[in-house]
């Protein structure tokens, strides 16, 4: 068992840590796909207790709550990404990006437009031209800031990148704004570098009530998978129903 500590430059909203980057601790020692479940809100500055084995990780808060589950998961759990747009074409994407124009979470380690680079990742996913509605991509280049010391992009760095643009998936094909992330299943083919220019893209996949899924990938900017997962996201309140015919 190990103790962590998950500070404020981690966070999601304001309060609660990223829930992407703590689906990745989830996942960092466990080989191949992993499923990570959130199950509460996820404190920040306070040490937690993360132990790991084979079989699985479990988080735990101060007074021994279960904040979330990691266990092995099967390549059959997760989507197959869609072709990734050209550089140019996600570079265009992302200028779409409807955080720019709106208020969501300024201070999200993901998608925080008020963080700086190297202090949060900036992914700013936005709607790909000429593909269906929801199909999102931005370029994503790894901070130093972020390296291991083989300058490798850590796991749990690279499954917080995968976060956001899922959720602006829904954003952008529903026009709703308030959603948790409850599930993230992925794997991480290859980390890519510190430097390493990338592509990360996400689309919708199916709603039932108050469960959106989406699928989030991560390209080289070649268009080499290097991570791909499946969300389950917990809609804050129920979407609204389609228009009578």
């Amino acid at each position: 068992m190990t103790g962590i500590v998950i500070a404020q430059q981690f966070c999601g909203p304001p309060t609660s840590g990223n829930g992407g980057y703590c689906a990745g601790l989830l996942a960092r020692n466990l080989a191949g796909p992993v499923i990570a479940v959130l199950k509460a809100r996820i404190p920040l500055d306070v040490t937690l207790d993360l132990s790991s084995d084979s079989a699985g990780s479990i988080l735990t808060g101060p007074e021994g709550e279960v904040i979330g589950e990691g266990r092995p998961g099967v390549p059959e759990d997760l989507p197959q990404p869609p072709t990734p747009p050209a550089w140019e074409a996600a570079l265009a994407a992302e200028a779409r990006h409807i955080g720019i124009g709106q208020r969501f979470h300024p201070i999200c380690f993901s998608c925080g437009p008020e963080r700086a680079e190297g202090v949060g990742l900036r992914v700013f996913a936005g709607q790909i031209e000429g593909a269906p509605e929801g199909h999102l991509a931005c370029t994503w280049t790894p901070h130093a800031n972020f390296a291991d010391t083989e300058g490798l992009t850590p796991v749990e760095v690279i499954w917080a990148a995968l976060d956001c643009p899922g959720f602006f998936a829904w954003v952008v094909r529903e026009g709703r704004h308030g959603a948790l992330l409850g599930t993230m299943t992925g794997e991480v083919l290859r980390r890519p570098r510190a430097g390493e220019p990338c592509i990360v893209t996400a689309w919708p996949l199916e709603r039932s009530g108050r469960k959106e899924t989406a699928g989030v990938a991560l390209f080289s900017a070649e268009g080499e998978l290097l991570a791909r997962a499946h969300q389950v996201w917990i809609v804050m309140s129920a979407p609204p129903r389609p228009a009578a015919a």
